[in-house]
């Protein structure tokens, strides 16, 4: 067997990432390599990218696979290695305990009946058996443990502040309507999964704002004498409109970072932050008094 590409350099992160950082990295290299994404001869080399970062990410996101990895490397997870071996304290459990091993990798999950133990239960993923399908290629059961039913997929298209803020939809599932909730934070491209039916969503895009994962952007434009002289500015946010500190001599292109003034973060407390741009608009007339006031600063050198 070939050498193995680390996990962390597949994720494009350092050892010392945060569960947070982990999450981020993940959803924007599998958003980038989605096989659906690609077509002709990218596809077969997007699918083998796709495989290994849903790989790194099943690792590095579970905290006893992660620090049996940093142990003991891609040898952990092979017959005989570091983790999950009968050997193991993660080999006996007093619970319901699911799981198999595929090829180098063991994937196992622990419940006290039902799925509500399962870590991979969320919104990223749904289903576990459903990840690992197309992980491994599709076909079979690769974990010899139970046939998974197929369930209807659905998409819907929610707005840019329906996605901020959450938002209930009554929809139609199989000729009967549904209320279902969609959290604030959802991102484009996230599947839910509601039991008999996963949904995936799409999000139209905002006339004000940008998004970056968690972050926002917009731009700002300002009078010529404000960059000059500073002043405050109200500038929207995803909340409102909150007022803003310009200070003097400010050049166009700068950024100002409104802290919390972004996205909810999805699977944890706090929110992103709010980036403003500001541009400087330049009067293309000028009074006369505007005119020797600028001749003047000309020649201050200002």
């Amino acid at each position: 067997m070939g050498v193995k590409t680390d996990y962390y350099d597949i994720l494009g992160i350092g050892k010392s990432a945060s569960s947070e950082e982990i999450k981020k990295a993940y959803r924007k290299q599998a958003l980038e390599w989605h096989p659906d994404k690609h077509t002709g001869p990218d596809k077969e080399a997007a699918e083998k990218r796709f495989k290994e970062i849903n790989e790194a990410y099943q690792v590095l996101s579970d905290r006893e696979k992660r620090s049996a990895y940093d142990q003991f490397g891609h040898s952990a997870f092979t017959p005989g290695g570091g983790f999950g071996g009968p050997s193991t304290p993660y080999g006996r459990s007093g619970f319901n305990q699911q799981g198999g091993q595929y090829g180098p990798f063991t994937y196992t999950y622990t419940t006290s009946g039902g799925d509500s133990g399962n870590p991979f239960a969320n919104f990223d993923f749904g289903d576990p058996f459903d990840i690992f399908e197309s992980f491994f290629g599709g076909g079979g059961n690769p974990f010899g443990v139970r046939q998974r039913r197929s369930i209807p997929r659905y998409s819907i298209k929610i707005d840019f502040m329906e996605a901020v803020k959450g938002v209930e939809k009554t929809v139609n599932v199989g000729g009967k309507r549904r209320t279902i909730k969609i959290p604030a934070g959802i991102y484009e491209g996230a599947r839910i999964n509601f039991g008999d039916f996963t949904l995936s969503v799409n999000i139209k895009p905002s006339t004000l704002f940008e998004r970056d994962e968690d972050d926002i952007y917009a731009n700002v434009v300002i009078p010529y004498s404000l960059a000059v002289f500073g002043g405050e500015i109200k500038v929207l946010t995803v909340d409102g409109d909150v007022k803003m500190r310009v200070r003097a001599g400010i050049q166009s292109g700068t950024t100002i970072r409104l802290r919390d003034r972004g996205i909810p973060h999805l699977h944890s407390r706090g929110r992103g932050d709010e980036y403003v741009r500001l541009n400087i608009l330049i009067p293309e007339k000028l009074t006369r008094e505007q005119g020797k006031l600028i001749e003047e600063m000309g020649k201050r050198g200002l």
